[in-house]
């Protein structure tokens, strides 16, 4: 089988790429000349260069494959402009440069976000995939338009859309960051101490965007993935503590330090006409809402089951910060 994942060096991407590999694909990887590729290092794969917001330059990249893996996109972005014009437009020229290449591919995988979705309400039932979505961000409106211009393509080319939730693992950055800080003593207080947020570790979230490739029925379908039930930000951080077998006394960093924190970020960040490190939505995104989901469709469908719980993959995430971190 041949693949062409998108957004291989990222943190998902990379894991994925990692999977195709060791079951024997015929893996392409796109990447742009500036792109850094530690995490594809020694790995039996295709570089292709070029640039989803190119679309001349997808159309050899995605000839001849079998499936398509849409990871890229941009998380963190200046401004409304760009989250739309990587996220919506680079997927619009990957579908377009899918269908002027032809001939059909067995899927077009699209992976999409909670964000496109919207926030759950807390304390009320987690959201299911046919809820209305209410996106709050930028970036999940991005994603959701993405959504939307895959779908009106689903009589064309088969398609399968896979929203992961807070994704843990090695490579992950955010959390990498978070474990980094909780080593030198330094415990930011996240959330209000009640469930928040759906999880996944990234290996699982690999394994259904697997079944959904190679699924039939999961055609023209959009899937949560999750862990099951949701889980607070404060049990993350436990498990980060009970993972380097630490002990107190740590540094408290309060919620008004860290707005402050992330309001000084981004200031800078628009002088220097930059990404801010931390943003005032994020912090306040993991304050004031809750972003539970209903996995249960794609357990149903494809008989998908996570593998791995919590407090095994903050192991794994955190054995990988302690060794270096490097690939």
């Amino acid at each position: 089988m041949k693949a062409l994942v998108t957004g291989a060096n990222g943190f998902i991407g990379s894991h994925l790429v990692e999977a195709l590999v060791q079951r024997g694909w015929d893996v392409s990887c796109l990447v742009r000349r500036t792109s850094r590729l530690d995490s594809l290092a020694g790995r039996p794969v295709r570089m292709v260069v070029g640039d989803s917001r190119d679309r001349e330059s997808l159309r050899p990249a995605v000839r001849g494959q079998d499936y398509i893996f849409h990871l890229a996109g941009l998380i963190n972005a200046p401004d409304t402009k760009t989250y739309f014009e990587a996220n919506a437009g680079g997927t619009l020229n990957l579908l377009e440069a899918c269908l002027e290449e032809g001939p059909p591919f067995r899927r077009f995988v699209h992976v999409s976000s909670i964000s496109a979705a919207g926030p759950s309400p807390c304390g009320g039932a987690p959201l299911r995939e046919d809820d209305e979505c209410r996106p709050i961000t930028d970036y999940g409106r991005s994603k959701l338009e993405a959504e939307r211009l895959v779908l009106e393509r689903a009589d064309r080319l088969p398609v399968t859309i896979i929203r992961p939730p807070n994704v843990i693992g090695p490579r992950q950055k955010e959390l990498a960051d978070s474990i980094r800080l909780i080593r030198r003593r330094i415990l930011p207080l996240v959330g209000t101490g009640r469930p928040q947020t759906s999880l996944a570790y990234v290996g699982d979230v690999v394994a259904a965007l697997l079944l959904a490739a190679e699924r039939p029925d999961s055609r023209n379908q959009i899937y949560f993935v999750t862990d099951g039930p949701g889980h607070s930000w404060r049990e993350v951080t436990r498990a980060v503590i009970d993972a380097l077998g630490m002990r107190g006394p740590f540094l408290r960093v309060p919620y008004g330090l860290q707005l402050a924190a992330a309001a000084i970020a981004e200031a800078v960040a628009r002088l220097r006409k930059t990404v801010p490190v931390v943003s005032l939505a994020n912090v306040l995104a993991a304050r004031r809402y809750c972003w539970i989901y209903d996995g249960s469709k794609i357990e149903r469908e494809l008989g998908f089951r996570a593998a791995t719980d919590l407090a095994e993959a903050v192991r794994l995430a955190v054995a990988w910060v302690v060794e270096g971190g490097r690939r």
